[in-house]
């Protein structure tokens, strides 16, 4: 027993440098923890605890432990003052005993009283070596939260551990963290030794929990963002911003880009070459659906982008309201919705309105009745006072028939075509309908109901 025990005090300063490198502490601060409750526990048995205000004074460390190699590798230290006579305080000891100690001894000299730990009480022994595991535990808790508050906000990669209730287990290397069901990409199934990544979300130190809580997402937008950085090279050197991020875990998700450069396709350095860069991201979130929207200050073109995959016709703003309706094709109604109205969600999302999605059918039947016409001119135009005063003015040309004369066209309609120089039927006969869906202002469907009406107008006007 003897042996091992001097074994174990040589060693005490090799442990100590092992476990520092273990657990990554720095090991002048845990010697100071070493040090700190071995004189703490030594002030308690030996009834030194308020006795250093006092009487301290002449003595301004009266216990220290000192550190060293070989057998004696830890000793503490007590300083007691040479006093005649009985000693009235710890602090003091007996001329004819400090003699014994050393014998230029004096009254009123200063002495070092050295004693080893294994020496003391085992009472001593277990209160150090408590505080010393307190200590050491409350120093690596610190040191691990300080290291992962840092990473907030990054991609990390963990192993599946196991199943806590609803939340997953994530071996992260040095500490474990968890990913509660709602930051859990629904229909993700694992098994133990999983590999997986996620985002450190958020990073705390709770007072019952022996390690800082770090909870992971892969639900969350910036997920999707931090992949997109790190598979997109345009994107990680800058010449690619991600604008913004909208998201419904395992569904779809919708990133606006935006190019820096004028050279630079946006949504075409994000696919790849035949879709191999959006690809990987599209596996690693489960075969999720991803747009890349092109970003625009136009509220109409950015809408017209945000509903993709759908191809609007034509896209109606209200920017007063923050309201807007998107014709789409009849066969692409329910693309342009989405999976439980995904799609027209997170376009709403993005752009900042509330998005009215109807067919050309049923765009055309509501344009049919008077009363829902005035309501959709209405919601989507009202013409400036000075564009009315400027159309009241105006005067008509001798012979020929004003735009108003025309049944059904409305102020809207009559105000675009005399901004585009058409300021009769004469000639408005003349445009075909490609001729009027390029105007500013006019699509497509919105030429046709035109035309539509012009020639019911024509016929009427011949028959009669």
């Amino acid at each position: 027993m003897a042996v091992k025990k001097t074994q174990s005090e040589g060693n005490l300063l090799e442990a100590i440098q092992q476990f520092c490198a273990d657990k990554s502490l720095d090991r002048e601060a845990v010697m100071g923890v070493i040090r700190d409750s071995l004189i703490t526990a030594y002030k308690k048995k030996s009834g030194l605890e308020g006795l250093e205000e006092s009487e301290e004074s002449d003595i301004p460390s009266p216990v220290t432990v000192e550190f060293a190699s070989g057998k004696d590798s830890v000793v503490i230290a007590i300083a007691k003052k040479v006093v005649e006579g009985s000693p009235s305080s710890p602090l003091e000891i007996g001329l004819e005993e400090a003699k014994v100690i050393d014998e230029s001894a004096e009254i009123g000299s200063v002495i070092s009283f050295r004693e080893k730990p294994v020496e003391l009480s085992r009472i001593i022994s277990s209160q150090a070596k408590q505080m010393v595991f307190q200590r050491l535990k409350d120093m690596e808790k610190e040191l691990l939260y300080n290291e992962y508050k840092a990473k907030e906000g990054e991609l990390t990669h963990g192993y599946f551990q196991r199943w806590k209730k609803d939340a997953m287990s994530i071996d992260l290397g040095k500490v474990e963290g968890i990913m509660p069901r709602r930051e859990q990409n629904p229909g993700e199934k694992y098994h133990s030794g999983d590999r997986l990544k996620a985002i450190i979300q958020r990073v705390e130190l709770r007072p019952r929990e022996p390690i800082p809580v770090i909870t992971l997402s892969r639900a969350s937008a910036d997920f999707v963002r931090k992949l997109f950085e790190m598979e997109i090279p345009e994107i990680y050197d800058g010449l690619v911003e991600i604008i913004n991020v909208a998201r419904q875990p395992s569904i779809r998700t919708k990133v606006v880009v935006r190019a820096t450069r004028g050279d630079i396709d946006p949504v075409g350095a994000c696919v790849g070459m035949k879709g191999v860069r959006i690809q990987s991201i599209v596996r690693e979130l489960g075969n999720e659906r991803i747009d890349i929207v092109e970003a625009s200050d136009d509220p109409s073109e950015f809408i017209a982008n945000a509903i993709s995959p759908a191809k609007p016709v034509e896209v109606k703003v209200d920017g007063s309201g923050r309201e807007a309706m998107v014709v789409v094709p009849d066969d692409q109604l329910s693309l342009a919705i989405g999976i439980n109205g995904s799609n027209v969600k997170l376009a709403s999302q993005l752009a900042g309105y509330k998005i009215d999605i109807k067919t050309v059918a049923q765009y055309n039947a509501e344009l049919a009745s008077p009363e829902a016409r005035e309501r959709l001119e209405r919601l989507f135009y009202s013409p400036s006072e000075e564009s009315k005063a400027q159309a009241e003015q105006e005067e008509e040309d001798e012979g020929l028939t004003p735009l108003e004369d025309l049944p059904g066209l409305s102020a809207r309609i009559v105000g675009i075509l005399k901004s585009e120089g058409i300021k009769d039927l004469e000639t408005l006969i003349e445009y075909s309908q490609d001729d009027l869906a390029k105007l500013q202002g006019i699509g497509h469907t919105t030429a046709g109901q035109i035309l539509k009406l012009l020639r019911e107008s024509v016929e009427w006007v011949e028959d009669n």
